[in-house]
């Protein structure tokens, strides 16, 4: 049997290889499946302010106001119960108001004429990538959208984020109601490409002008700040009271940012939700004198974001987000403005510093798996990831949104590498090892050289026999921990202590190979049930090692464990070499079976396995378990393996 020595200069670029691969295809991917996990995770660390609120036409208000649509003046009361009748502080309407409507026109123009008299409302704005319909007076019609954004943008980024964005149009509104509300804010919510959304479009450059979020519009009406400054990474504002600081991303004209989302109770809302229809009754009965179904006082400053969100009659708005497969859009829009007055945003890390990271991860793991033991290596990427989960729960904490699944899934990847970088290694040490050993151990069968004195010569026959091929388990783990005096003491002691065991059951030891065995029966010594001999021979030589663990642990010494394989058949035995250097030994199917069928403990955990053909032959003398259709290097069939449990005569 030849054993060869792997070349591993050809693993590092193979490493580099597979590292760039995962992380390039899976890196984008992963940072925004790790920012779902983590807004999850710390999302009860996150309180909505009690400052924002939500007025929804929801079921309930379908029920008791009527059916969808409703009557336009019905929001002019909703408005003017906050305007008039509370002190809230501002009003977001999340709704557009495209058609007329022809059932009651008398409404639409009650409402028209009135709708500019709400100033602390805001009403949402859409952009459009299609031109506008026919008939629309486009020039007009974006001078008038300019006249809703009371803010100024002072540009300082550079010229590489300078572009405009493909926007054509935006939302064709009721003229007289776009002509009356007193403000706009755009309402656009971008989703990833996983369909979650997870950003906020602030400001979008729309034919070369800025134009605002609700939420940013709603904050300016907030703060009195009309006035901000846009760099390549930030959006500020400043006042005497508050401080504005978004951090943003830029792409085609939109700048965004993270969303910060809040604790919800339900996974629709997280920001305290009101019925249409509970407005509308407390208003009426206000207006008749009545005591209202809610206290006016709770509005005290509040801000209040108005929209629809019913399962009848088309009227529902659940986006997917981080938080919730089922969030409430007007919440969105809501949870923009709280994150705003509250300076709550997330920044998410650069893709170099991800990548330095997942470096970082891999060379520690890789130096841990090659350096320390299996044991140790697995217990100390586990420790390392645990850190590394809460070096992210600290980073989410101070809303930097770090990646997490990725350096994770590296320490897993890392493991696979040094593991098979170690197995070559390993392999290549035993290989040394064997060759060493050959040299000092190597073994004649004695009793044929002097048979044969006068006549010795190449060549040999075909012959039955039974190879029996024995294994040390993971030595060239063990002998990394031991000195060389050490090592070759406890080979001698077991090989002195197998050797005899072979030759008790009428065996010959062909060969040592560093740790392992390889015992001829049947050949040159004659016997006919070579087979049962060589099982009975392996039976001793399993309960002799265990001897020998109970001995070394006594010393201090490692504990070691075998793996044995047989396998019956045809073999050419006989001497090979040259004239200058003869060795009789054993080639063919039947020893490459063996050696194969020994590794075969590796993956049952077993330490006895036996051919088809050996149990064929010593059936009634043993108990066995079956092992069916195993697939055999070198073998066209799939052929059954047998676990040697006991003797049983």
């Amino acid at each position: 049997m030849e054993f060869k020595q792997r070349n591993t200069k050809f693993l590092f670029p193979v490493f580099v290889f597979i590292f760039l691969v995962i992380y390039l295809l899976t890196a984008s991917f992963l940072q925004l499946k790790s920012y779902n996990i983590m807004n999850k995770l710390t999302m009860n660390n996150k309180i909505p302010s009690s400052d924002v609120v939500l007025v929804v036409i929801d079921d309930k208000s379908l029920h008791e106001i009527g059916r969808w649509p409703w009557k336009r003046e019905y929001y002019l009361e909703i408005f003017d119960y906050f305007e008039n009748y509370t002190n809230a502080k501002l009003i977001g309407y999340d709704g557009l108001i495209m058609a007329p409507d022809a059932e009651y026109p008398d409404s639409d123009r009650k409402f028209f004429s009135k709708v500019g008299n709400f100033k602390k409302l805001t009403a949402g704005v859409a952009f459009s990538y299609d031109d506008f319909e026919d008939g629309i007076d486009t020039k007009k019609y974006d001078e008038t959208l300019r006249t809703k954004t009371d803010i100024k943008i002072i540009d300082k980024r550079s010229k590489k984020y300078r572009e405009m964005s493909d926007f054509k149009s935006f939302t064709a509104l009721q003229s007289k109601y776009f002509e009356n509300i007193p403000s706009l804010g755009l309402v656009n919510v971008p989703e990833d490409y996983d369909g979650y959304i997870r950003k906020a479009t602030q400001l979008v450059d729309y034919k070369g002008s800025f134009f605002p979020s609700m939420g940013l519009s709603m904050y300016s009406k907030y703060t009195g700040i009309r006035e901000y400054i846009l760099t390549d990474r930030y959006i500020y504002g400043f006042s005497d009271k508050y401080t504005l600081r978004i951090p943003v991303e830029h792409y085609m004209g939109l700048v965004s940012n993270y969303i910060c989302y809040y604790k919800t109770k339900d996974n629709i809302y997280s920001h305290k939700k009101y019925s249409a229809s509970d407005i509308i009754n407390s208003y009426r009965k206000l207006k008749a004198g009545k005591t209202p179904d809610i206290d006016i006082k709770e509005f005290d400053n509040k801000t209040v974001f108005i929209g629809a969100n019913a399962q009848a009659q088309a009227l529902s708005d659940i986006q997917r987000t981080p938080v919730s497969e089922n969030f409430s859009g007007l919440d969105i829009q809501a949870t923009n403005f709280d994150n705003l007055i509250s300076n709550n945003f997330y920044r998410l890390t650069s893709p170099l510093y991800n990548f330095l990271i997942c470096v970082a991860i891999f060379i520690l793991i890789f130096i841990l798996a090659t350096t320390m033991s299996i044991t140790g290596a697995m217990i100390s990427s586990v420790f390392v990831m645990l850190i590394y989960l809460l070096f992210t729960f600290f980073m989410y904490q101070n809303k930097i949104a770090v990646s997490l699944i990725l350096p994770e899934l590296f320490v897993i990847v890392t493991l696979a590498c040094a593991y098979s970088y170690r197995y070559l290694l390993e392999d290549n040490k035993k290989v040394k090892i064997q060759k060493a050993m050959g040299k000092y151990l190597s073994y004649d069968v004695m009793q044929n050289v002097v048979k044969n004195i006068d006549n010795i010569s190449l060549g040999g026959k075909r012959a039955d026999i039974t190879v029996l091929f024995a294994d040390i388990r993971n030595f060239t783990s063990i002998s990394e921990k031991m000195d060389a005096n050490s090592v070759t003491m406890i080979l001698n002691e077991y090989f002195s202590a197998l050797v005899p065991i072979i030759e008790e059951y009428n065996g010959i030891l062909n060969k040592f190979m560093g740790d392992a065995v390889l015992a001829i029966f049947g050949e040159p010594k004659k016997n006919k049930n070579h087979a049962l001999d060589a099982v009975r021979c392996a039976d001793k030589m399993l309960k002799k090692v265990k001897y020998l663990q109970e001995k070394w642990m006594d010393e201090g010494k490692p504990k070691i464990e075998i793996g044995i394989g047989i396998s019956t058949g045809e073999a050419f035995i006989g001497n090979i070499g040259s004239t200058e250097r003869l060795e009789y030994t054993v080639i063919g199917d039947t020893v490459n079976t063996a050696s194969r069928i020994e590794n075969y403990n590796k993956v049952y955990r077993t330490n006895f396995l036996i051919s088809e053909s050996t149990y064929e032959r010593v059936k009634d003398f043993v108990d066995v378990i079956t092992i069916k259709n195993v697939v055999i290097r070198g073998k066209s069939n799939k052929i059954n393996l047998y676990e040697v449990i006991r003797l049983v005569k």
